[in-house]
């Protein structure tokens, strides 16, 4: 495993040393890897929304009304199942 070195002001080292005495981790490093992985599923998911938000701003505009639209989706999925 790859070792990394980070300095911390002292409250932010003080506060890691309480999360990780509080019970959740056993130590620390095991709470630093908790919100480093924690991130690394925000992040995806901040992108896959907003590889969603892109595509539905490239779709363009519609003259369908909302209603049309969830009749449309309501009959896909019908056909679907």
């Amino acid at each position: 495993m790859a070792k990394l070195t980070v300095a911390l002001p002292a409250a932010l080292k003080d506060w890691v040393e309480a999360q990780a005495e509080n019970g959740l981790y056993t130590d620390a490093e095991k709470y630093l890897r908790d919100l480093i992985r924690r991130d690394q599923v925000r992040a995806t998911a901040v992108a896959e929304f907003q590889s969603l938000v892109d595509d539905g701003l490239a779709s363009g505009v519609t003259d369908e009304s909302m209603p049309d639209i969830l009749s449309s989706l309501k009959s896909e999925r019908l056909r679907s199942a």
